[in-house]
Order: structure tokens, then sequence, then C-alpha cells
């Protein structure tokens, strides 16, 4: 999610300012939405019980490709929130000795942070003295990732995650890298399971609604919306849903929002990170970003919201934003459980 907003963001961001000159009003709380509390996905992770010790070294092929030997796993760094909700879930959260700013859930919050604005920060990891740090292929700068495998820490590196389909992926990676495997499997399995159900209780009676995926920042004045390479289509679809942005033609990640766009778009409901719903003002500033109110969605002030740091983790906990997404769609008495 970050290095695709990263790149969409430089270059819509002059064209943002100009296409959408609305700067958030009104009250924050949402005032009438049609939305289930974002809070729906729990503020913490559930780590699996039983899990064994670390077999240990191994050596693992890192998205990279570089072979990285990991000799110890007890002070581990990750560096994406989704990598240390890997890592906690698989019940090694006691290892991990700090954080990335997007590391949001209750048992991580009080580490230490090493980036800053998402940027890596070496000197801040290596004071830590880790035995081994996990990053995604958009982790950076290079010259800081540079300089921490410079100092002998081994760095993993995965694939960032763009759809469900990379849950299990995700997390056999890490586990074979800590020397979990078998809790690799466990988590794999669990997640899956947990997916499923949700799916399977989407109601009967589902209308399959255009859901667009909008990215806020009213401090900024950056509106965009989700195209086909945003990160959202799999969760929009695995919810019942079609993705209105990929639906209309976008195929880039993010584009600027424009009046036009919008109507083509003609998005029945509106997917939204909680803080960027907060920064225009909740739904009353959300219906002022131009075009929006004349949508299905707009008119029926019918929004999605849910936790920035969770919503394209596609981890452990994305069967709960699923769900949340589900419920906040279609109303309560899905089903949808563990």
């Amino acid at each position: 999610m970050r290095t695709r907003l990263a790149g969409a963001l430089v270059s819509v961001l002059a064209l943002a300012l100009t296409a959408t000159g609305c700067r958030g009003g009104g009250d924050a709380s949402g005032g009438g939405a049609r939305t289930a509390p974002a809070a729906a996905v729990a503020d913490r992770v559930e780590p699996l019980t039983g899990t064994a010790a670390p077999r240990l070294p191994v050596t693992v092929t890192s998205a990279d490709g570089r072979k990285v030997t990991v000799a110890g796993a007890r002070r581990i760094v990750p560096l994406s929130g989704s990598l240390s909700e890997i890592v906690f879930t698989l019940g090694l959260g006691d290892r991990v000795v700090a954080r990335d700013i997007t590391a949001t859930f209750a048992q991580a919050r009080k580490l230490p942070v090493v980036t800053r604005n998402h940027d890596v920060s070496a000197e801040s990891v290596l004071s830590l003295r880790p035995d081994l740090v996990l990053a995604e292929t958009t982790s950076g700068p290079d010259e800081a990732m540079a300089q921490i495998r410079a100092a002998g820490v081994p760095v993993l590196v995965v694939r960032p995650a763009a759809s469900l389909a990379d849950v299990g992926p995700r997390i056999r990676a890490v586990a074979g890298a800590l020397g979990v495997p078998d809790a690799g499997e466990r988590l794999t399995e669990r997640s899956q399971r947990r997916i499923d159900a949700v799916r399977k209780a989407i109601p009967a009676h589902a209308d399959h609604p255009r859901v667009a995926f909008l990215y806020l920042r009213g401090s900024a004045s950056v509106y965009l919306i989700g195209g086909a390479e945003s990160g959202a289509t799999s969760l929009i679809e695995a919810a019942g849903g079609v993705d209105a942005g990929a639906a209309s033609g976008l195929t880039k990640d993010f584009t600027a929002i424009t009046t036009e766009a919008l109507a083509k778009a003609a998005p029945d409901a509106i997917l939204v990170m909680s803080k960027g719903l907060e920064s225009v003002g909740g739904m009353d500033g959300l219906v002022k970003i131009p075009g929006v109110a004349q949508t299905p969605a707009g008119m029926n002030r019918r929004v999605v919201s849910v936790e920035d740091g969770v919503l394209l983790n596609y981890g452990p906990r994305t069967d709960q934003v699923l769900r949340s997404l589900v419920t906040q769609l279609y109303g309560d008495g899905t089903g949808a459980g563990r």
C-alpha cells in the first residue's frame, strides 16, 4: 500500500490540488453515514498457542533474490505493520524489539518506532542490535537498507501484499525465516478458514454494490480514487462487491478524483480509511468533494470505513476486515463468524 500510494501521490498531487479545491468540514463522526463502527476490527492480534521455539539456523530465499541465512531470531525488527502482525500472531511477539509507524495494534504500540514518515532509519534499527530485519520490497530508502546489510544484519525481504491470495504466502515466508514453518501452516489454515467463513455468510440478498476505494488526506488536499492496482479490488470482490474504479476503466493504482471519474465509476458505496474520512470532516465533508454528492453512494450517504493500519494488510486479521466490510455494506445479521 505504501509504495502504491507513494508513486501515486507524487504524480497526482498537483492535479489533486487543482481538481479538488475542497477542504472538508462538518462533523468528523460522519453525521448520518450508513456505516458500522470502524472499530469492528479488533485492536489486538490473536496469537497462536503452542508455537514451538524457532529451529535455526535456516537459509531462505528473499523476495529480492538474495539467499539469507537466519542464525537467530531473538531480536526481530519488522519494517511494516503487516509483517509485525504476522510475527506477533505466530506467537513470537516477545522477540520483536521495534515497529514501523503502521504497526498500530495494541501489542506493538509501545515499541520504539524506527521509521520516519515511512522511511527506514538505519541508525535507529541498528541501535537496537537486531539479529533479523523483516522488510518488504517497498522498504527504503535503498541507502538505509544497504547500511543495515553492511552491518551484518540478515534482511529478509517479503513481497508486498496486493490481494487475498497473498495472505498465505506472506505468512509462510515469515514463518519459514523464523524457523517455525509448522506454525506458519497452522496460521495460514486458520486465516483461510476464517476468511472463507465470512464469504459464505454474505447475505443471499447481497446486491453486488459498486464500491469505490477513495484515498483521502484532507490536510494536504489529496483526494484519489483507486483503480485496478490499488490493492482493494480483491477485498471488495470477496465482500460480494464490484470495484467501481477498476470497472470504470481506471487501470492505475490511484488517480486524482474528478467529477467525471466519479460519475463514470458511479459507486453505490465508498470505501475509505478511517483517518482519511476524519481528515475531510466525516461524511459531511466527504460529500463536499466535487462529484461525490452526485454518486449513488453520496446521495445515500453509504460509506464503509476501516482502520488505516489494517485495511490492506492482507494478513491474520483480514477476516475481520472483510467481516467489517460485509457488515457495513449489508447490515448486521450476516452470521459471519469464526
